[in-house]
């Protein structure tokens, strides 16, 4: 796996300036105003009763060195901590409601728009991104950014308001004192842009390496038998522990510039509060301000060191959240490259088919034309299609399903330019069984009812008999209600492939595009389905691709396609004696044992074959 591939793959644009990256979270901002309105407040109010406190200690104090304080006096000042002290308790538990619950309210709003984008891409950007850089955007990206609009506005706000009214007091009491306490700051403001800056760039590195972490952990998983088929296990140990040292040594430089900013802030205060005791004190003792007021000070000065600490706490989290935040921006600016035109039409389709002229087509990042010059008409009934492997058969069952763009002019359906129509006008009338079979953990009922959740068991059971599986789910250990695993691992591939072909059945739509997805089915099987096909879909357009010519004889006409182009189209017999390609085909495929082309002679016509099937 190249890490570096990986790491470069959403680099095709120059990054996002700040605005347009805090464009995506100040909307919601604005939206729950109120609630952080409220909840600042209670923090603000927190930081100021806090501040009551030193100035309760100096009368407490002032009153013992002069000796005026009585039992009383001070119980009353200790009575009023106490309350002080259960007022900041319940403001605080407001602020981290208010705030805290704000901050996981836009990582709410944040993931559920992520994922609504993501349903809107199309396979050129699937095929650019993994799965694990997605699912770091959708976590830990997300989480990043949620601890910056919570916790880390929180620590900005504290600070910055316990800062300005710590110093406030402290000139308040003695003007040069505070300057001399405050004096050391340049240095801690100088130290965090340094630092700030290498952070960024560390951390943006700690989650590409998640992605690659989490992508790798992913793909073993889905491919976990074809791991221990090949006895994987020991190098799929190595390569996981290998991107774990990378995740980890990048992890620990991000902390290696966190744990400078702690100690950096911790000086930085200390070293003011060794200036006040040492000049601080002299004062005292000269008799220009009371030891309440030193005492004050002091606690006021060590009110201060946590703002200072603070700095480098809310500089690390903002760094990750922005940082986090272009992420998350870059994967929402990805547009789909095919997109509908406005204004889209619906057609009225009193015949569904498909009209292709002059087709061309080449893959992003291709040098090579897929399709090149494909010209032909689909209408109603079973058409077959066949050729050599990297023909360009799956890529125009792609394109005829409305997954790749196509030029004007090249692609109409129902006798309207595809371009003219909007993506669901067209995919919503197209049953499409792709080569992969994609089958999720759940039932068997809920994977075939997937392309219409609302349809009723019995109109489950006819799609699953119609593709030839009823029989097989039945004698599975709880029916049409049997988990199949992830994927589909307890079925086999033939089931697989009949289920999938059962939800697209069950869908009811006009067209029907089967891309080598009979390939796991034994002859007499696939010759189940075939008549279950002619019986289910009179009227209907079919286009089954497939190399084994008992299919394709099965069909009302073959297309043969080469180099991208179509070369031939007729029936089984008369393909058989003119295309050279075809009977190569035929010839091999009768030799070979439970693939042959049993009943299929180049004797019988196409009229006595569909005359086969119907009976």
């Amino acid at each position: 796996m190249n890490q570096e591939s990986t790491a470069q793959a959403g680099q095709g644009r120059p990054p996002a300036g700040k605005r347009a990256v805090l464009g995506l979270v100040l909307p919601i901002f604005f939206r729950y105003r109120r609630r952080l309105a409220l909840g600042l407040v209670a923090l603000i109010a927190v930081d100021f009763l806090q501040l009551i406190i030193p100035h309760l200690l100096k009368i407490g104090v002032d009153g013992l060195a002069d000796g005026t304080a009585t039992t009383n006096h001070l119980l009353a000042i200790g009575g009023l901590i106490l309350l002080i002290a259960f007022f900041v308790a319940i403001l605080r538990f407001a602020w981290r409601y208010l705030i805290v619950g704000f901050s996981r309210l836009l990582e709410r709003h944040l993931r559920n728009r992520i994922f609504s984008h993501i349903l809107t891409l199309d396979r050129h950007f699937f095929e650019r991104r993994t799965t694990g850089d997605i699912m770091a955007h959708a976590s830990n990206d997300l989480l990043a950014v949620q601890m910056a609009c919570g916790m880390g506005l929180v620590a900005a706000v504290d600070a910055l308001v316990m800062s300005c009214a710590a110093i406030g007091f402290m000139v308040h009491i003695h003007l040069r004192l505070t300057l001399l306490a405050l004096l050391p700051m340049p240095l801690l403001a100088l130290c965090t842009r340094l630092l700030s800056a290498r952070l960024h760039q560390r951390f943006n590195i700690v989650q590409e390496q998640f992605s690659l972490l989490t992508e790798f952990v992913r793909t073993t998983l889905v491919s976990i038998r074809l791991v221990k088929a090949y006895t994987m296990e020991n190098l799929q140990k190595r390569d996981f522990e290998k991107l774990g040292r990378s995740y980890v040594h990048s992890n620990i430089r991000v902390a290696t510039i966190q744990g400078l900013l702690f100690p950096v802030a911790g000086l930085v205060g200390n070293m003011g509060m060794l200036l006040v005791l040492y000049f601080g004190g002299r004062l005292v003792i000269a008799g220009r301000i009371s030891l309440g007021d030193f005492v004050a000070f002091i606690t006021y000065l060590y009110m201060l060191v946590w703002p200072m600490m603070a700095i480098g706490w809310v500089t690390n989290l903002g760094q990750r959240g922005m940082t986090s935040l272009g992420r998350i921006h870059e994967l929402l600016s990805a547009a789909p490259r095919l997109q509908d035109r406005l204004p889209a039409k619906r057609p009225a389709m009193p015949v569904p088919g498909f009209r292709l002229r002059d087709l061309d087509f080449v893959y992003p990042a291709a040098t090579h034309p897929a399709l090149r010059h494909v010209s032909l008409d689909i209408g109603p009934g079973i058409l077959g299609l066949t050729g050599r492997t990297g023909s360009g058969k799956s890529t125009l069952c792609k394109l005829l399903a409305r997954l790749y763009p196509v030029a004007d002019g090249c692609l109409f359906f129902a006798g309207s330019d595809v371009n003219s129509l909007s993506l669901d006008a067209v995919r919503s009338r197209i049953g499409y069984v792709g080569q992969e079979t994609v089958l999720f953990s759940d039932t068997v009922a809920a994977n075939i009812a997937m392309g219409r959740p609302g349809a009723c068991r019995a109109e489950i059971e006819e799609a699953a008999r119609q593709a030839a599986i009823h029989h097989e789910i039945l004698q599975l250990p709880k029916g049409y209600e049997t988990m199949i695993g992830e994927r589909g691992v307890k079925l086999s591939g033939g089931q697989r492939q009949r289920l999938a072909l059962a939800r697209a059945l069950l869908c009811r739509r006009p067209v029907l595009i089967i891309d080598d997805a009979l390939s796991a089915l034994d002859v007499e099987t696939e010759y189940a389905v075939i008549v279950a096909l002619r019986q289910g879909l009179r009227g209907k357009t079919v286009l089954i691709v497939s190399q084994r010519i008992k299919l394709l004889s099965e069909t009302d006409e073959i297309v043969i396609m080469e180099q991208g182009t179509v070369v031939d189209r007729g029936g089984h017999e008369e393909l058989f004696r003119r295309n050279a390609l075809y009977r190569f085909m035929y010839e091999k495929q009768l030799h070979e044992p439970g693939v042959g082309t049993n009943n299929v002679t180049t004797g019988q016509s196409a009229s006595s074959l569909k005359q086969g099937i119907n009976v």
